[in-house]
């Protein structure tokens, strides 16, 4: 049997997890997220930067998937990610709730390479306060060209 061409074997892609953890109990005393927000993502070995800071600007490609999620850093108050906003030319995060459970994702697919960073907002609810908490922050969707222009 002849070998298999390795270039043409697809292996699956992992997708791209940027994770949101927050210090609830910080930012409601605060009333600021940004001082309370920390972002990471699975992206660092290509080059993402920003780690634990909520400007982080994740290294993805056209046909990347895409999901965030959020760890509170007490576990006894309350912490959703309730919105994602971003050039929905770029992706369109979809809320998602892991079956059986009430835990919930966002996911999305990159449409397109991206050349420029692409910044986008996230808002929170925390406690039981009913008016989201949103960063001033902007984490950003970046892609390789940007890097070569000294980007992030």
């Amino acid at each position: 049997m002849p070998p298999r061409n390795r270039q043409s074997e697809r292996r699956p892609t992992r997708p791209v997890t940027i994770t949101a953890v927050v210090d609830p109990v910080a930012a409601l005393a605060s009333e600021n997220l940004d001082d309370n927000l920390y972002l990471y993502d699975t992206n660092k070995t290509v080059g993402s930067t920003g780690f634990g800071t909520p400007e982080l600007h994740s290294r993805v490609r056209k046909g990347d998937t895409l999901l965030w999620n959020v760890l509170p850093l007490e576990c006894e108050t309350y912490v959703a990610l309730i919105d994602i906003e971003i050039d929905p030319r770029i992706a369109e995060p979809t809320r998602k709730v892991y079956p059986g459970t009430d835990i919930v994702f966002w996911t999305a697919e990159v449409k397109q390479d991206i050349t420029e960073p692409v910044p986008y907002r996230l808002s929170f609810l925390l406690g039981t306060v009913s008016t989201p908490f949103t960063p001033t922050a902007r984490p950003a969707l970046a892609g390789p060209a940007d890097e070569e222009r000294g980007g992030r």
